[in-house]
């Protein structure tokens, strides 16, 4: 491997789950994508609960962004009227990773059929961070997680920071 490449730069995670009606007790993803990280000898500082608010959502990433450089929006990603994850996210974004979301769909479609055009999953960089949105359904969480975020953090991150 190229280490010019790929480096084994320290990932530090915090995972965000965008929510309005679950508990920490209630949260599946969450835990899902945090065993999966922790499975992978990646640190995950904190998993935090955020409403789907726009304000709320921006603020809990600003903080999250001073402490980690992998952050997963796990939720709220979805088109009923009160998912406003892509909405709060996106417009931060210094650059986008559109091949995460069509990769993920991709994937996706092959559990879920077409039910995948619902989603809007995204990842993106903001100031040399990972940042992915994905949706909040546990099997989706972990498929993002293990099938695409944890084998190329490194990788992503490697680039961001040239």
């Amino acid at each position: 491997m190229d280490p010019s490449h790929i480096q084994k730069i320290s990932v530090q995670t915090i995972i965000l789950v965008i929510s309005t009606s679950r508990t920490e007790k209630e949260d599946t993803a969450g835990k899902a994508i945090q065993s999966l990280f922790q499975e992978s000898s990646i640190p995950v500082i904190r998993t935090e609960i955020i409403p789907d608010n726009i304000e709320k959502i921006q603020k809990a990433l600003h903080k999250a962004l001073s402490e980690a450089n992998c952050i997963i929006l796990t939720g709220g990603t979805g088109i009923t009227h009160d998912d406003c994850t892509i909405e709060a996210v996106e417009p931060l974004f210094d650059k986008r990773l559109d091949g995460f979301g069509e990769l993920f769909r991709m994937k996706s479609f092959a559990e879920v059929g077409t039910r995948t055009v619902l989603s809007r999953a995204v990842g993106g960089i903001i100031d040399g961070k990972a940042i992915f949105c994905i949706p909040g359904s546990k099997n989706a969480a972990e498929l993002a997680t293990r099938d695409i975020i944890i084998p190329e953090i490194y990788h992503i991150l490697t680039h961001a920071n040239r």
